[in-house]
């Protein structure tokens, strides 16, 4: 075993943990409350951001688990997010496989269709794998934007 190269003394090579798939992901769980200041215009150009540090989801390759930062930044119209219920949201991608190019995109959809923002914007910062950072970002800007 001394002399056998590296590649060939591992055996986890082709091992796969268990997943979840996208299905999983909880949209109903996210809540909002009304932006009393939605009609005037110091509210117009409010800008909340909301970030954690704490998000994980799974490698839909090895099932091995991603932890990445995740950014929300929104300008609100009628409605705000309620934190608790985005927390739950953000657990409920745990145990689910999804690229981070995906996850990004499904993220801004469920947010958007639940808050209805005037914009919005997801930044998820990977923490590196092989020694390489993906940041990946997606952007939505409502009607009046």
């Amino acid at each position: 075993m001394e002399n056998e190269p590296a590649k060939e003394q591992f055996k986890a090579l082709d091992k796969t943990l268990p997943f979840k798939g996208p299905e999983a992901i909880e949209p109903e769980l996210l809540e909002c409350f009304p932006y009393e200041y939605a009609d005037k215009p110091t509210g117009e150009s409010l800008e909340i951001v909301t970030e954690t540090d704490e998000f994980t989801s799974v490698c839909p390759f090895s099932g091995l688990p991603d932890f990445a930062r995740v950014t929300i930044i929104y300008t609100p119209a009628e409605k705000c997010l309620e934190l608790r219920s985005f927390k739950y949201y953000l657990l409920s991608y745990r145990d689910v496989g999804i690229w981070y190019e995906h996850l990004v995109n499904r993220m801004l959809e469920d947010l958007v269709a639940a808050v209805e923002p005037r914009a919005m914007k997801i930044v998820i910062t990977c923490n590196p794998r092989g020694g390489l950072t993906s940041t990946v970002t997606a952007e939505y800007r409502g009607h009046d934007a």
